[in-house]
């Protein structure tokens, strides 16, 4: 395992665990955040690897020393769900955040104050009954544009740094949104439970990969893309939303073409969201819904397992030491 990385994975019902040796060794954060919390969102601070902000059952935390300590954040989301966080590539102290209900939020000075903005958001929808943000990004090459992805009440989109937000219709069919990617070129890709849609007009038009006809798991859920190659997309896959295994699939070329690298063991879950860091861009860590983390050294080409197993997860970063 590598000895330059950190992995924070945030879980269900048992907190923050931590790892200062790439994964071979784990242990409880219990300092600030508590070990049978829900944490939902973990982010890195663009440019200050140490600073990870945390959004859990109780609302937002901060940490400044790679998650040894977490701070609350005093915030309108006190004692709510915080499901995503997204910080400005360009002018961090702006940091978006969003929540189960349904809502965003935006601080434009590094967190000490928030404002609740002013989306159209639905109150109940199908299948998880309460709308939840399951995805926040900031297009790495317009930092005026912002990208919300909602489960299940579709994809919300600001060109003016978030001030006024669209519903993004057409043929993005979909409102069952999982994640979103942005490409330096400001391609923008969305994964929904059965296929994976792309645009490159700012959500103006969509087409869908097909993925269903290619992946042998066809339920996909995070995206992540290589820091140093954004033609090299990964997507999370598996059986069912409540599956029984998974598979990580990789494309070289932007998503035209697919391949499936093999995992050491079969997943006990569907995989269910990575961990990258610009710092190591060859080094890629994928986790299953429940518990169990790969981690690839050579940009997917073969992975290895942890030994320590978790319960579900529902958030994981990585930072250089």
């Amino acid at each position: 395992m590598r000895q330059d990385v950190t992995l924070c994975v945030g879980t269900i019902g048992t907190g923050i665990w931590l790892s200062f040796d790439g994964g071979e060794s784990w242990g409880q954060g219990r300092d600030g955040i508590s070990g049978d919390s829900r944490v939902f969102s973990l982010t890195v601070h663009p440019h200050e690897p140490q600073i990870v902000f945390a959004g859990t059952d109780d609302g937002l935390f901060c940490s400044k020393d790679r998650g040894r300590r977490f701070e609350p954040i005093d915030s309108p989301m006190n004692g709510q769900q915080v499901w995503r966080i997204a910080i400005d590539p360009v002018d961090p102290q702006i940091i978006f955040a969003g929540t189960r209900p349904s809502a965003l939020f935006r601080s434009r000075d590094g967190g000490q104050h928030w404002d609740k903005l002013q989306v159209e958001l639905a109150e109940t929808c199908p299948a998880v009954r309460i709308p939840r943000v399951t995805s926040l990004v900031v297009d790495p090459s317009d930092h005026q544009v912002v990208w919300a992805g909602i489960e299940v009440d579709g994809v919300r989109r600001s060109v003016d740094g978030g001030e006024t937000w669209t519903t993004i219709n057409g043929t993005l069919h979909d409102p069952d949104i999982h994640d979103i990617a942005v490409r330096p070129s400001g391609e923008v890709l969305v994964s929904t439970p059965g296929d994976i849609f792309v645009s490159e007009d700012t959500g103006e038009h969509w087409r869908t990969l097909g993925v269903r006809d290619h992946f042998e798991f066809p339920y996909c859920r995070g995206l992540a893309l290589k820091a140093d190659n954004p033609d090299v997309v990964f997507v999370a896959t598996g059986d069912a939303a409540i599956g029984s295994t998974g598979a990580v699939q990789r494309s070289l070329d932007g998503g035209e073409s697919w391949q499936r690298p093999p995992l050491p063991v079969a997943p006990n879950t569907p995989i269910w969201a990575f961990a990258t860091h610009a710092s190591t861009p060859n080094l890629i860590a994928a986790c299953s819904h429940y518990g169990e983390l790969f981690i690839s050294e050579d940009s997917g080409n073969t992975w290895g397992k942890t030994r320590r197993e978790f319960t579900e997860i529902r958030a994981f970063v990585m930072m250089p030491n």
